[in-house]
């Protein structure tokens, strides 16, 4: 039988709480309605909930303890509880704890695109070289990252965890937590420029990741981009001796050579770190090649062979809400549904877009872009919007559905190179998609995840019955 992931006594001493009884757990939740047998659930308190509340329900669901600050009135005197001064501090010391004890080598990954898309196929790359944690969906924030690093198995040979953030000052503590040996990040474009002045300040909160880098750790950073030199700098600033571009630039060490993109996958020939690989990934899209090459940098930084990292990128697969394609049977013939609802930034829609326009549309279909606003940009949302219609024209879009405030502004810049049509929400706009999709058609939807797009997605995929991924997955 395997050691547990916390004992009480081990949870008392990295948190300075006090057990009322001893317990063993196989995990840790914040989520009382997620717990599973055997977890560890510790109580925060936000803003609008307070997880004191839901400690009898966790236990109830199976929870071997709690993390508590206060016992809840109605909670039994038998309850096995760690009592903390704070429990958002504790779950911090767990998160700390769990990261000295482990012998893993860590890599933390962020950038304003393609940060999770990156993560998981780290994952799964370094997963086939031995076991390996990650920060699981988008727990890459001031309570994920500390719960993704407590959760971490004994016996992991690698770590990769997502550091995401909307405003300065956000990484710098998460990097500190998590000391990766690697720190990656994939790009530095427009976003959230509501909460900054400009895009060079987007990436020096970016550049907060080499702050917590392990002494003679390594950044990894896209020598295609505008902002390499400001990154580089600020690394080596941070005490980050080895920095290793990626991208098409003669001087990147993990190096493009050549790409075949297709409809549905991408061959790729690459130099990495002196090892020339060849591999395929069965998604599409430049922006994947791109950030493929930060992974290999990143899994040969870890110690891993650079071809058997490559060779495993064969096996990525597509993620809900980040490009998973859907193949949907109507009655009068097939159409493909690309989705893309989770989120967006301008250069998420432009990569996107680019997809769209290489997935040929079937006997009397068309290239459909069904686009959300893109939240968080500030005072150039207008124009930012506006721009996607060179991108559309360029993809080949035969028709614009578009919904927002902001999306009205690309509505009128793309009116003179297809048709177009505008609503004032999602809401509005599902109908007007549902009456004019049709068999043969390639249907993109995407847009910030406060557009609430993925409705139309499932209503999309409602026309069909027996719905399936388009590339079998």
């Amino acid at each position: 039988m395997s050691a547990p992931l916390w004992t009480s006594a081990e949870a008392a001493a990295a948190t300075g709480g006090t057990s009322t009884r001893d317990w063993a757990a196989t995990g840790v939740s914040i989520d009382s309605r997620t717990v599973k047998k055997g977890d560890l659930f510790v109580a925060l308190a936000g803003p609008n909930f307070d997880g004191h509340d839901f400690i009898q329900e966790a236990i109830a669901s199976g929870a071997a303890a709690a993390v508590a600050s206060r016992r809840p009135a109605a909670l039994s005197a038998e309850a096995p509880l760690l009592m903390v001064s704070d429990t958002m501090a504790a779950l911090e010391a767990l998160g700390r704890a769990a990261r000295s004890r482990s012998a893993a080598r860590f890599a933390a990954v962020t950038g304003s695109v393609g940060k999770t898309g990156t993560k998981e196929a780290l994952r799964l790359v370094l997963s086939t070289d031995g076991p390996t944690a990650a920060s699981e969906g988008n727990l890459n924030n001031q309570w994920g990252a500390p719960l993704s690093l407590a959760r971490m198995p004994r016996d992991a040979r690698y770590g990769v965890f997502e550091l995401g953030m909307n405003h300065a000052g956000e990484i710098a503590p998460l990097s500190r937590l998590v000391r990766p040996h690697v720190a990656v990040i994939t790009t530095v474009e427009p976003a959230h420029l509501e909460f900054f002045a400009s895009v060079e300040a987007i990436a020096d909160a970016k550049a907060e990741i080499f702050l917590g880098v392990e002494r003679g750790g390594a950044a990894v950073l896209n020598r295609d981009n505008a902002h390499f030199e400001r990154l580089a700098a600020a690394a080596r600033k941070a005490g980050v001796q080895r920095i290793v571009p990626f991208g098409e630039d003669p001087r990147a060490e993990a190096r493009l050579l050549s790409c075949r993109l297709e409809a549905e996958a991408s061959a790729v020939e690459a130099e990495i770190l002196g090892a020339r690989v060849s591999y395929r990934i069965p998604l599409p899209g430049r922006h994947i090649v791109q950030n493929s090459l930060a992974v290999l940098a990143a899994a040969a930084l870890l110690g891993m062979e650079a071809q058997a990292a490559a060779t495993a990128l064969a096996g990525l697969p597509p993620m809900k809400g980040r490009g998973a394609r859907v193949s949907i049977q109507t009655p009068q013939g097939p159409l493909t549904l690309i989705d893309e609802s989770y989120n967006a930034s301008p250069a998420a829609m432009r990569a996107a877009i680019a997809v769209l326009g290489r997935i040929p549309a079937g006997k009397g279909g068309r290239r459909i872009a069904v686009l959300g606003d893109m939240r968080e940009l500030g005072v150039d949302a207008d124009r930012l919007h506006a721009e996607l219609a060179t991108a559309l024209a360029a993809a080949g879009v035969d028709l614009l559905f578009c919904c927002g405030t902001h999306m009205r502004a690309l509505a009128k810049a793309a009116a003179a190179q297809m048709p177009v049509e505008h609503a004032a929400d999602s809401a509005a706009l599902l109908p007007r998609v549902l009456s004019a999709v049709r068999a043969g058609d390639v249907v993109l939807v995407k847009g910030s995840l406060g557009s609430r797009m993925a409705p139309i997605v499932d209503a999309v995929k409602g026309l069909g019955r027996g719905a399936r991924a388009a590339n079998g997955s």
